[in-house]
């Protein structure tokens, strides 16, 4: 009787730290080893069927990619980032006064690049955050013209995503990035139905 007590009671004390183990042995390991991450291109569509390249632009007016990143883990909120050098700088919807709300990409010092689309024949397009409904925020080019164009993620293999400003909290000011406030996190999402 005493020994089937003691192997309840070393059974009982040993089982839960196995368990624990077991659930936390994860946090451990390196989360990117078997990750790939696929970039998408992000793109303003003009209604005459042709797309426009999306770009970061610093001060000097030089020119830095802008993809969309999908992870191993999920497709359905996607990071958009501005490839600048060996940097995958955020992308981010900035709190502002204005009609339109400015879209950047913040560096480490906090240095914006605007983004912008370029037209068939060489035009700037501004992109901004145009409308908002709930906590989306709805992110076009705009031309000379007022129009605005859709900016949309596209994958190798020709899907669409949304290229959206997506908030957490009802509050103008979502969060402060090396000293520059930001009314929005700008993802791609998939297409609404």
């Amino acid at each position: 009787m005493y020994i089937q007590s003691c192997s309840w009671f070393i059974f009982l004390l040993f089982v839960p730290g196995f368990m624990l183990w077991g659930q936390n042995h994860h946090i451990y390991e390196d989360k990117n080893e078997n990750q790939q991450e696929v970039v998408w291109h992000v793109k303003a569509m003009h209604p005459e069927g042709y797309t426009m390249d999306v770009k970061a632009f610093d001060d000097q007016g030089k020119q830095y990619d802008v993809k969309s990143l999908e992870d191993s883990n999920q497709r359905y909120i996607m990071d958009v980032k501005a490839f600048v050098g060996q940097e995958k700088l955020p992308i981010k919807v900035l709190v502002s006064e204005d009609q339109y709300k400015p879209i950047a990409a913040i560096d480490h010092d906090g240095k914006l690049y605007k983004i912008m689309a370029i037209s068939k024949n060489g035009t700037l397009l501004e992109i901004r955050g145009v409308r908002k409904s709930g906590y989306i925020i709805h992110i076009k080019a705009i031309a000379k013209d007022g129009s605005f164009y859709g900016v949309k993620a596209i994958s190798q293999q020709g899907k669409l995503n949304d290229v959206k400003g997506i908030k957490m909290y009802d509050k103008r000011l979502e969060v402060t990035i090396n000293g520059i406030e930001v009314h929005a996190h700008v993802v791609a999402l998939p297409q609404a139905d």
